[in-house]
């Protein structure tokens, strides 16, 4: 789809008195959007900013932004507001970002980045500095940021075809469920959210509900409150959200543990970022979320596959959509094609038919795809098995009492595992819950040694990236007696 057709779609004369965006104050009709888009994409012109980055809580600004810089050929990077203030800089600096849209509130502190006020538009502010914008690959409209497992961003450079193409998919793959109203719960720099949450439901020609984040329970990279995300559900009536695989453990254990029924006019509950497995989306849907897996990734615009109503295997993450296509290739890898990114920001374009996508994984008889971790991550035993953690960590987080686990022991006798409750547990509580897991697992994956980990996963401990990523190597560093000093594995 071409981003004219997407336009054109917008303007469609059965849209005329549909509401299109529903923001706290404020709701827009399809053709007051396109209006908005038109306006604010002048301003974006007069700016003569190639590369606009913008740092925006989730709102309408956000999404009038970003739909003016693909419908003007500016090149949109949102940035996560949980990037720390230094990898926003680094960002800014390897993009060469010569305009900055944010808050009326924050222009004045986000001039210390070197731009100083343009122009504004309600509470929009629109910073300018002179910079050399970075050479990207012919066709870029957006560089999303993603955060791999060293904390390190990484821009992925996409073309507004790929990404309409994927959004055109997803609409197609779920017409049949007549979702009429989505609820925006993930921070709308995240690719997932800004494709299937934006582009998706307004081709649907569907309402978008979007709030600030903490209105819809987000704060931070990892604090989640499922009461709110109930109360935002229940107030937009909305038909779908696409939340995070611990945004669903916690909204699940919220509705079993208060005893309150699941929003009545949900249709789909997609989940993705991480691992789910079969056993939470079990718990999800005993209390009438009607959770469903899927899988993508930054360098093929986001979604992938996914599972469905009536087109469903719980554990899987799914069948391609219309617009993938996916193989495994002689490395046990997933390798896709149809929607790829143009390359990385900084590196030459990339011009592969195939991406590999560095998760291992197989596709059964009937087309389901299934994750089974990350090439990288694999760990090989004392005993010469090779086990990807990710596997042994869905087992260990299907537990209750258990919110995270990271799973180590390369070159070790039997597997290790550092967890972290979930709630108040005592050591007896986590023993009994990884013993469950173990009984799952066959004999050369399950968990002898364990640690309660010594601080929470987070960004802010230095156990996770920003985006919520483990990261390994600081794991195993700060759990150094995980296993005895004679047998430690090799950092690398």
């Amino acid at each position: 789809m071409s981003i004219n057709d997407f336009f054109s779609a917008l303007r469609a004369p059965d849209r005329a008195d549909r509401p299109a965006l529903r923001a706290p104050g404020e709701t827009l009709t399809y053709p007051a959007l396109v209006e908005r888009v038109r306006e604010r994409g002048e301003l974006l012109s007069r700016s003569g900013a190639r590369i606009v980055a913008s740092l925006q809580d989730n709102g309408a600004d956000w999404i009038v932004l970003d739909l003016a810089c693909l419908a003007s050929g500016a090149v949109h990077l949102p940035l996560p507001l949980f990037f720390s203030p230094e990898q926003i800089a680094a960002t800014l600096r390897a993009s060469g970002a010569q305009a900055l849209a944010c808050a009326a509130g924050d222009a004045e502190r986000l001039a210390a980045f070197g731009f100083a006020p343009l122009a504004a538009a309600g509470n929009l502010a629109l910073l300018r500095r002179a910079a050399q914008p970075a050479q990207l690959p012919t066709g870029t409209d957006k560089i999303t940021f993603t955060s791999g497992s060293t904390g390190q961003p990484k821009g992925v450079c996409l073309g507004g075809a790929g990404m309409l193409a994927v959004a055109a998919g997803l609409a197609r793959a779920t017409s049949a469920l007549g979702i009429a109203r989505h609820l925006v719960a993930l921070p709308l720099p995240v690719l997932l959210e800004n494709i299937a949450g934006v582009y998706a439901p307004l081709l649907h020609g569907a309402t978008v509900d979007v709030r600030p984040l903490a209105q819809v329970g987000l704060s931070g990279s990892s604090q989640f409150d499922p009461a709110t995300l109930h109360a935002a559900l229940i107030d937009a009536r909305a038909d779908s959200v696409i939340v995070l695989p611990q945004m669903l453990r916690a909204y699940a254990g919220w509705l079993h543990a208060t005893r309150r029924p699941a929003p009545e006019s949900l249709r789909l509950m997609a989940v993705g970022g991480a691992a789910v497995g079969a056993v939470l989306l079990g718990q999800a849907r005993a209390v009438g979320l009607p959770a469903y897996e899927g899988y993508g990734l930054s360098e093929a615009a986001s979604v992938q596959t996914l599972n469905l109503p009536g087109a469903d295997l719980p554990g899987s993450a799914g069948r391609p959509l219309p617009h993938a296509r996916v193989r495994i290739g002689a490395d046990g890898q997933i390798e896709v094609a149809g929607s790829l990114a143009l390359g990385y920001l900084g590196e030459p374009a990339s011009r592969r038919e195939w991406w590999p996508t560095g998760d291992l994984g197989r596709i059964d008889a009937a087309g389901f795809l299934h994750i089974q971790g990350r090439a990288k991550n694999v760990l090989i035993t004392g005993f010469g098995r090779n086990v990807s953690p990710e596997w042994v960590e869905v087992a260990l987080t299907s537990q209750p009492e258990i919110r995270h686990a990271v799973v180590l022991g390369d070159g070790q006798p039997a597997l290790g595992a550092v967890v972290w409750p979930q709630g108040e547990r005592d050591d007896a509580a986590l023993a009994r819950a990884i013993a469950r897991a173990n009984q799952q697992l066959p004999d050369y994956a399950r968990i002898g040694p364990w640690l309660r980990g010594r601080d929470d996963f987070s960004a802010a401990a230095g156990l996770a990236t920003a985006n919520g990523r483990p990261r390994r190597d600081a794991i195993l560093q700060r759990h150094a007696d995980l296993f005895p000093s004679s047998l430690q594995p090799q950092l690398p």
